[in-house]
């Protein structure tokens, strides 16, 4: 079996974080995550959508035993992404995708 080359996660500073929070407000939840808790299918679902969107936002269903914290805490590890927001079990997730078109991309203030 071939091992994927693990990606670093992207670095976010204060500014940066805060303007994703502002474009996440209105996102709907793309994954979500019920009583199987943070499974291989979680974070392939995670890493597709991270591929597609660049920001997305996690939902833990009130019928999933996983911990907010450790979900916060593992998500973004197992799919190389940054870690922007966690509100009640709801995260906010983001990972640059260069491959995606330009006008798409999510340009970052410095």
């Amino acid at each position: 079996m071939e091992k994927k080359k693990k990606k670093a996660a992207p670095v976010l500073n204060s500014r940066q974080k805060k303007y994703l929070k502002g474009l996440g407000h209105h996102l709907d939840g793309l994954v979500f995550i019920g009583k199987e808790g943070l499974s291989e299918q979680v974070i392939s679902a995670t890493d597709l959508e991270l591929l597609r969107h660049e920001l997305i936002k996690v939902k833990i269903g009130n019928n999933s035993e996983a911990d907010k914290h450790e979900v916060a805490e593992n998500l973004p590890v197992a799919t190389a992404s940054a870690l922007v927001q966690l509100i009640g079990k709801t995260l906010l997730l983001y990972r640059p995708n260069p491959k995606q078109e330009p006008e798409k991309r999510i340009s970052l203030p410095k």
